[in-house]
């Protein structure tokens, strides 16, 4: 079966009229036949045909992790959370992508805004082309042999192809070519004006490289292959949902114990790593605050009224621990905003340990206030004359 492959234009300057340059690739994987046309021309052409696209070297957002042997469930877990100290901006605003863990520990990830693949979905969907798969730039490129990589330049990036699932792309392309020639890596070289040490490999070999298992085309609303069969598509929705209801109740289970060790781990580690802090709500932000705190040069303990606060609501709040989604601390008093899963409490002898420590705990709908007791009574007083 022929397929026919397209390299996108940058995302943000994509429309219906957009030129491309595409290929045929015939049975066996070869290269027949090369062209450039625009998107709404291959929609008249091809409407039946569903496409391989490769992003523009500037959308192809990717790198690879080192992940411990985990469970494959538990993969795309741990590749959301390391991606979230290499995404600038919101995650939630991102589609990441993942391939899976090889032998030596690697996992191959991709992001790209989602409004960006919207938009792509739309112009798909306005010149009626499918998707069989949308892969970053550097899977188009042949794959190497064991010790090699597959090279190309393309809009002043750098593109490698590893191996099957593993690329990379440098956005300095001259200066990274030279990095790798110094290192004396052996090169496959994709295009004109190969290096004197590289191996020249004729400009087919662009296109001609193995998809690999992964792709982004899973957050791409345009449509996809098979599309058409609502029959069969429908009833592959109702076992789908028949089999997810069997199976909630002991997935969420063992989701919230998973997720009450990991949070244990990272409470430890974060011990750990600042034992000045007295106790632990937080992990994520309190680590990061720490952190923030040692690389601009201020003290990392924020104050004695903040530590002890701290203190006291980890040992007379027992049931925040680990639910705590947001810590402030502003003009002496403590507020925990708390996950909506958490445990929200109810008055009890706690609060009389509090008082006796000459504290008092308001309750509000995100969580609770933690400051001196004259305080708290006056904010508790204005808080019931509001509701009244």
């Amino acid at each position: 079966m022929s397929r026919l492959r397209v390299a996108l234009p940058a995302l943000e300057h994509l429309s219906a009229e957009s030129l491309v340059q595409f290929a045929w690739l015939d049975r066996a994987g070869q290269v027949s036949r090369e062209g450039q046309g625009s998107l709404a021309q291959l929609g008249l052409a091809h409407k039946a045909l569903a496409l391989e696209c490769f992003l523009h070297p500037q959308d192809s957002l990717l790198t690879s992790l080192e992940l411990p042997l985990l469970p494959t469930a538990k993969v795309a877990a741990a590749v959301n959370c390391a991606a979230q100290a290499l995404i600038l901006g919101p995650l939630q605003e991102m589609h990441v992508a993942h391939g899976p863990r090889e032998s030596n520990g690697l996992v191959q990830i991709a992001w790209l805004a989602k409004v960006r693949l919207a938009h792509l979905g739309r112009v798909l969907a306005q010149v009626q082309l499918k998707v069989r798969g949308l892969y970053p730039a550097p899977y188009a490129l042949a794959l190497p042999p064991p010790g090699r990589l597959t090279v190309a330049l393309a809009a002043e990036h750098l593109l490698l192809r590893h191996s099957l699932q593993q690329g990379a792309v440098h956005p300095l392309g001259q200066q990274a070519l030279q990095d790798l020639l110094a290192s004396g890596a052996e090169l496959q070289w994709v295009g004109e004006g190969a290096p004197a040490t590289a191996q020249a490999l004729g400009t087919a070999q662009r296109w001609s490289g193995a998809a690999p298992t992964w792709g982004l085309h899973g957050g791409l609303d345009a449509p996809r292959v098979g599309a058409a069969g609502w029959g069969r598509a429908l009833a592959c929705g109702a076992l789908a949902v028949a089999i997810w209801a069997l199976g909630l109740n002991l997935y969420a289970a063992r989701q919230a114990e998973e997720g009450q060790r990991l949070k244990a781990q990272m409470s430890q580690r974060v011990k750990q790593a600042f034992p000045e802090l007295p106790v632990i709500l937080n992990p994520l932000q309190q680590a990061r605050q720490q952190l923030a705190a040692r690389q601009s040069g201020t003290a990392a303990d924020p104050g004695q009224r903040f530590a002890s606060l701290l203190q006291l609501a980890g040992k007379a709040m027992p049931f925040i621990v680990g639910g705590v989604q947001q810590l402030e601390f502003e003009q002496g008093r403590l507020h925990l905003r708390l996950s909506n899963d958490s445990q929200q409490g109810a008055p009890g002898d706690w609060q009389a340990a509090l008082t006796q420590a000459g504290f008092a705990a308001v309750r509000d709908e995100h969580g609770w206030t933690l400051g001196p007791l004259a305080e708290s009574a006056e904010a508790t007083a204005a808080k019931e004359a509001a509701d009244e």
